[in-house]
């Protein structure tokens, strides 16, 4: 087996969703990821970042595909 060095660049901040009672925060960034081009990225972050959990990352089309479905769905909340 063959350990690979996996590196990632917070490039820009964007929120913080949400944060447990470890500490542990569920945010969402811009990240790159071995260099390359930054994402969108959602995972939880271990208090100060050393290590973090099973994300998903999404490009700029994705993340605009599923702002305009979210926005859909709040529209929808706000008629009932």
């Amino acid at each position: 087996m063959t350990e690979k060095n996996i590196t990632c660049e917070i490039t820009k901040e964007i929120a913080v969703l949400s944060e447990n009672e470890k500490g542990y925060t569920k945010e969402i960034n811009l990240v790159s990821w071995n260099g390359a081009e930054a994402k969108f990225d959602i995972r939880n972050w271990h208090p100060g970042r050393e290590r973090s959990g099973k994300g998903i990352a999404l490009t700029r089309d994705e993340a605009r595909s599923l702002m305009e479905a979210l926005k859909e769905v709040f529209d929808d909340d706000t008629n009932e």
